[in-house]
């Protein structure tokens, strides 16, 4: 239990230490974001726990190619709130668009989202 709560308190931490540097520095902000803090995080914890390298090399591989449907989210939300669109009508039509990227790109990759009979 106490492992879980060291995972979640850093997780919380460094949204956090984030959120706060972007107030002061976006810049800054930015570099502590783009680094992929979380994804080294996972694979420590992934191999911590199983000590499989191979999930852990299928996980980093994972996160590289579902890297750059997220990048959607990057070009397209400054770009409409520059032409002027609504803070929350902006960040939802770039999830949506991020959305529709990871779903392409997860059909690219052979693991397409199955419907399952509930």
């Amino acid at each position: 239990m106490i492992y879980y709560i060291i995972k979640i308190a850093l997780s919380a931490i460094l949204i956090v230490i984030i959120s706060e540097l972007g107030k002061r520095h976006s810049v800054l902000a930015a570099v502590v974001a783009s680094v992929p803090l979380v994804s080294v995080l996972a694979m420590v914890w992934l191999y911590l726990e199983t000590r499989n390298v191979t999930q852990v090399a299928d996980l980093a591989s994972s996160i590289f190619w579902l890297v750059l449907p997220s990048l959607i989210l990057f070009i397209a939300f400054p770009l409409l709130l520059r032409w002027g669109w609504n803070f929350f009508l902006s960040l939802g039509v770039s999830v949506a668009l991020t959305t529709a990227g990871y779903l392409l790109m997860l059909q690219l990759l052979g693991h397409g989202v199955k419907s399952s009979n509930v």
